[in-house]
Formats: C-alpha cells, sequence, structure tokens
C-alpha cells in the first residue's frame, strides 16, 4: 500500500530506489548541456517579466528540485515560460509602481497563488478543465503573445531601451529609435551574430545548442575586448542561494492576483498537460493528468517561496534533455544543481554577458509559440475556428495580456454554446438498393417513407437550442404533407436533456398530436430515458413510444418488416 502511494505521489522517490548505473553517464550528461541552456532563458524570461535576472534561476532551480520529487514525467523540463512570463509581466508591474523588491515579493506571491490552485486543481482531478481553452484560441492567444515578447525584445537586440505602454505606441517608439539613430551598433552586431548562430545551428541540427554557442562566445568575446562598459550587458548576479523575499505584502495583493492568478494557471498547465503527453507517449510512457496538475502546483509554490516566479514545463528544454540522453529526473536535478554552483563560485560571469544575446535568445525561444501555418490551415478548414483564432490574437493586442485570458476563455465558452446551439440536422430516408437510412440533404436521390418523417438532431438538448429543435421539426413534417401520421426521432446523438429543452419536446408532441401524428424516439441512450422518467413524464412517453433502432420504429410504424428493403441496420451519416 505504502510503495504504492510513494510511486504514485513521489514518483522521484520511486525511480531513486529503482534507478539504475546504465542510466548515470546520460543523466549527467544530459543535465551538463540542459544547464547551458537553462542560465541565459532563465535570465531572458526574468526580464521579459520585468523582474531582477537572477529571479529567472531561482525560478528554474527550486521547480527543478521539486518536479524531480513529486513530477510523473522522467523527461520534463520545468522552468520560466515565454507564454507565462509576459502575462507576469503585466500583472505585477502596475501593482509593484517600479519598486523591484515588490515586484519580486509579488511574482512571489502569483507563483504560489498558481501553484495552490493547480494543487488543489489536482488533487479534485480538475485536469479536463484546460479544454475550456480550445485549439483555435489557443493558436491566436499564443501567437499574440509572441508577437509581443518578441516586440519588448527588439530594443534590447538594438541596443537602446524604451518606455513599453501598448503594442501600437513600442512600435512608434522602436521606430523612433531607429529614425533618430538611437541603434548601438555594437550591441546590434551581437544581437544578429548571436541570432544567426543559434538559427544556424537549429537548421543544422547540431547536437550541440546553438544558445550554448552563442552565449559562451558572446561573453567571451565581451570580456576579450573589455566592452562590458560600452553596450548594455546582464550584469553580475548576487552570490548565494535562493531564498524567500516575500516582504511588504498585504492581503490586498492577494485579492488583486486571484483572477490573474486563475489564468496563468490555466495557461501553465495546458502548455504543461499536452507537452507531458507528447513525451511520455514517446517512451510508451502513461502520465495522469491531475497528478501532473498537482506536481506543477508543488512546483510553483516552492519556486515562489523562494525568489522566483511562475512557471509550466520548457517545450525549448525539455527536448534537449531528451536529445541529450536523459533518462530519469536526475537530469534536472543535476541542472538544479549545476545552477546553485554557478551562483555560489561564478555569479560576476554575467558582466561579460551582452543584454542583445539574452534578447536574441528569447526571440528564437519564443518564435516558438508563433504558429501561422496553424493559422493558415485553420483558414482553410473551418472559417469559423479561424475567426475566433483571429478574435483571440485581436483580444490580447487590444485589450491586453491579461484581459486577453478572459477574451479567450470566453470565446472558447462561445464556440461551445454556438456549436450546441445550431447544431447539424438532418432528416432521413431511404435511398433503393442501401441499407439503412441516410441524410436526404446529402443524398438527393434518397425518398421519404410513406407516412413517416425521420429526423436528427447532433446535439444535447438544452435551453438553447429546444426551440431550434422544435421549429426543425414542425418545419420538416409541414413539408412533409398531410400524409404523415409518424415522426421518428433518432436519438442517438442526444446526450442530454434539460428542462427547458423539455418543454420545447411536450409542445412539439402537442403539435404533433393534434395532427394525429405520433412521435417515437429511436435509439435513445437509457440516461435520457432516465432523465424523461425524472422529470415525470413515464405515463406521457410509454414504452411503446421508444424504440431499439430507426429500422424497428419503420416496421412498427408500417406493420410490416423491410429488412428486405433497407435492411436491418441504418447509418447515420453526417
Amino acid at each position: 500500500m505504502a510503495a504504492g502511494w510513494v510511486k504514485k505521489w513521489v514518483p522521484g522517490v520511486d525511480t531513486a530506489l529503482n534507478y539504475r548505473r546504465a542510466w548515470l553517464i546520460p543523466d549527467l550528461r544530459a543535465g551538463l548541456v540542459l544547464t547551458a541552456l537553462l542560465i541565459p532563458v532563465g535570465i531572458g524570461y526574468a526580464k521579459v517579466a520585468g523582474l531582477p535576472p537572477e529571479t529567472g534561476l531561482y525560478a528554474t532551480i527550486i521547480p527543478l528540485a521539486a518536479y524531480a520529487l513529486f513530477g510523473p514525467s522522467r523527461v520534463l523540463v520545468l522552468g520560466p515560460d515565454s507564454a507565462l512570463a509576459p502575462i507576469i509581466a503585466a500583472v505585477i508591474l502596475p501593482l509593484a509602481l517600479g519598486d523591484g523588491e515588490r515586484s519580486v515579493a509579488l511574482a512571489g506571491l502569483l507563483a504560489i497563488m498558481v501553484g495552490l490552485i493547480l494543487l488543489l486543481g489536482g488533487l479534485l482531478r480538475l485536469g479536463f478543465v484546460t479544454d475550456l481553452l480550445s485549439r483555435p484560441i489557443r493558436v491566436g492567444y499564443l501567437n499574440a503573445l509572441g508577437l509581443l515578447v518578441i516586440l519588448s525584445q527588439l530594443p534590447a537586440l538594438l541596443g537602446f531601451s524604451i518606455d513599453s505602454e501598448t503594442p501600437y505606441s513600442d512600435v512608434v517608439a522602436i521606430v523612433s529609435g531607429v529614425i533618430d539613430g538611437q541603434i548601438d551598433q555594437t550591441a546590434l552586431l551581437f544581437g544578429l551574430g548571436s541570432l544567426s548562430i543559434i538559427v544556424g545551428l537549429s537548421w543544422a541540427k547540431s547536437r550541440i545548442p546553438g544558445v550554448l554557442v552563442a552565449v559562451v562566445l558572446a561573453t567571451a568575446l565581451t570580456a576579450f575586448l573589455g566592452l562590458q562598459d560600452e553596450l548594455p550587458v546582464v550584469g553580475a548576479m548576487p552570490q548565494g542561494l535562493p531564498a524567500p523575499a516575500l516582504g511588504g505584502l498585504v492581503w490586498a495583493d492577494v485579492a488583486a492576483l486571484a483572477l490573474p492568478a486563475l489564468g496563468v494557471a490555466l495557461i501553465a498547465f495546458a502548455d504543461t498537460a499536452v507537452l507531458s503527453r507528447t513525451f511520455a507517449a514517446r517512451r510508451g510512457e502513461t502520465v495522469d493528468g491531475s497528478q501532473e496538475m498537482a506536481a506543477i502546483g508543488l512546483a510553483n509554490v516552492a519556486g515562489g517561496l523562494f525568489g522566483g516566479f511562475a512557471i509550466s514545463g520548457s517545450s525549448s528544454r525539455t527536448p534537449v534533455a531528451e536529445n541529450a540522453g536523459s533518462r530519469t529526473q536526475l537530469t534536472g536535478v543535476v541542472g538544479a544543481v549545476l545552477i546553485v554552483l554557478f551562483m555560489l563560485l561564478v555569479p560576476g560571469l554575467t558582466v561579460f554577458l551582452p543584454s542583445a544575446t539574452i534578447a536574441a535568445v528569447v526571440i528564437v525561444a519564443v518564435a516558438g509559440l508563433i504558429d501561422v501555418t496553424g493559422f493558415i490551415a485553420l483558414v482553410r478548414m473551418n472559417k469559423v475556428d479561424a475567426a475566433l483564432s483571429l478574435a483571440s490574437f485581436l483580444g490580447v493586442l487590444v485589450v491586453g495580456v491579461i484581459e486577453g485570458i478572459g477574451v479567450a476563455i470566453a470565446l472558447s465558452l462561445g464556440a461551445f454554446v454556438s456549436h450546441s446551439w445550431r447544431p447539424y440536422r438532418a432528416e432521413l430516408g431511404r435511398i433503393h438498393g442501401q441499407r439503412g437510412y441516410h441524410d436526404l440533404s446529402r443524398h438527393p436521390e434518397g425518398e421519404r417513407l410513406p407516412g413517416i418523417v425521420i429526423v436528427r438532431f447532433d446535439a444535447p438538448l438544452f435551453f438553447a437550442n429546444g426551440g431550434i429543435f422544435d421549429d426543425y421539426v414542425r418545419r420538416i413534417v409541414t413539408e412533409a404533407g398531410s400524409d404523415v401520421r409518424t415522426v421518428i426521432l433518432a436519438a442517438e446523438p442526444i446526450t442530454d436533456i434539460d428542462t427547458t429543452a423539455v418543454e420545447e419536446l411536450l409542445e412539439l408532441d402537442d403539435f404533433l398530436a393534434s395532427r394525429g401524428i405520433t412521435l417515437i424516439f429511436a435509439e435513445m441512450k437509457g440516461p435520457v430515458k432516465d432523465h424523461l422518467r425524472d422529470y415525470g413524464l413515464a405515463r406521457r412517453f410509454p414504452p411503446e413510444r421508444f424504440a431499439d433502432t430507426v429500422g424497428e420504429a419503420v416496421d412498427e410504424a408500417t406493420g410490416t418488416l423491410r429488412g428486405d428493403l433497407e435492411g436491418t441496420e441504418w447509418e447515420n451519416e453526417a
């Protein structure tokens, strides 16, 4: 019993107890390679979040160690994320009012709140909530975030700074800076050179990460040429270990961060869950979504308590670890330990690291958020989904990053209601020589059965579509003529019915009865029948009003077996 509990909720202990010697060298090698990426990316995302660069390292060290103990995935790498960093900045900077220490404290509090939300969601097994962000909505939202982050890094790449306000004003400020000759030629050379190295080695599928090469070369050149006083640099890290930095917070801060924390938690888990499942499937493993949710929550709480900010799974660092040969969670632990050693032994090394190089690292990393081909595919496949994606994109740019989360969720819920509100509906009929009953709108050669109308409604019946269902059936019956005596509802797609829709159903039944027409339910699911009984309609709709199949309902209505004409099965064509 105890062993099973440990394996489920503390997988790192189970891995340690069953660790194989053959895994050690690959894990150590992967941890070393990963560290070379973790340091510059952590620093870069801290800058995007509007925080001191060392917080990006704190937000890497502690969550990596926590996830190694509690995370269900053996290879997933957690850390600062390109999708979360701009959200964090949008949340905390207006509350901090330029106070750096307060920004760090607010970021830590936000991470703790995000973690507690995810931990509670994991314990309550609420992993399904990520479905609130449909793929089209997420494509648009992440495209906008990617564009905003790239926009925020362009000044650093060019060697000057601007006061960021809105995307439009940022573009104006950047263009004005270029026109006014504010570009630092040295910084630009470092930035473009770093971009070229990172992208070039990526295209060449080099086993050595381009980020490592770019950062090492830029740092070495700056030190060798003594340029640290002539171009913007990251500056030295404070020497020491991560420590609590939550001073000066009040309960009003908790209230101010409540809604943003929900949004950040949703985005963090949505990204991590997809990433975790993808890598688990690649390794022939299975990851429990709710367990993953709880583990990310614990990692965020731990990071927030020790000077970090909200994090999630990394889609750029996880593949690096896997390609470097990572076998277990030890890779993340090695990465965390090496960053600690870096901060204890050589924290001043980053005084030679150009800010333009960090900007290049961030731009390349965040470019992965932008999915232009995905949007084009949506345009080709489904114009409504494409419109939703574009609306989500514009929502982030126009109303803001935080408000954009609300826009994205509202659009997803609206899309769900729209699909359910006006679902596909069809009249079914007979096609000579073919078995079953077919959608007459797709088969003009089909025909109605004499005296019978067969209809299908492809959605649950609820308050928003009950009237549409009623109107549709009445229209089909009216078009069919006065000889109709039976209406058969092919009810297999109807998975639920609420009290409002039941009223519409009763009105429809009364309308049909006034014309001498009997309504028959075919293939209705047991739980939906139970609802009708719970609504007190067992006498209104007795057993003879139900049929196991459409064919059976037709046989009852005609008084003959029609298996020789239509067969004993019916087809459900969309």
